[in-house]
């Protein structure tokens, strides 16, 4: 609601060009993606059953991102659509992408292979997060990341 807002009043550059169709089918995908994320992320200790079951939770979530983002036509890097246009949905989806990265490798053991299971995730979140955009917006480090999902009691 909050990157609406702002892309309705600040419209350089404008990010909600595609169709609605476009944007339901890329939104679905991601449905889920954040409360398994945040379950797997958050559960301790690591490599217990319920923690294999959060991980397999959320694997099957990145599973759906991966083939998306590999499915037949498209010709760019981003969610919507062909993957040309970067949209609010990537804008939403980047920060999730960051904080599951830096916990994957510092709070969960790299319980993940980003690059060998899901390589067009992993190109993905390369290009987005080489964005100034992206850049300009990370300058505190992983280390803040990893304090905010670890201080949570």
């Amino acid at each position: 609601v909050i990157a609406q807002y702002l892309d309705f009043f600040f419209k350089d550059p404008e990010l909600a060009v595609a169709s609605a169709g476009e944007m339901e089918k890329a939104s679905a995908v991601l449905d889920g993606f954040f409360p398994a994320m945040a379950k797997f992320t958050k559960h301790s200790p690591n490599g217990d059953e319920e923690d294999k079951e959060k991980q397999a939770a959320l694997e099957e979530k990145l599973q759906g991102l991966e083939d998306h983002l590999g499915a037949d036509g498209r010709t760019g890097s981003y969610l919507v659509g062909n993957g040309e246009q970067f949209t609010l949905l990537d804008c939403s989806l980047a920060p999730k992408l960051y904080a599951m990265d830096v916990c994957l490798g510092q709070i969960k053991d790299n319980a993940i292979d980003l690059a060998g299971k899901y390589p067009n995730l992993r190109k993905y979140m390369d290009d987005v997060f080489a964005r100034p955009s992206f850049q300009s917006t990370v300058e505190y480090g992983p280390e803040t990341v990893v304090w905010g999902w670890t201080s949570y009691h």
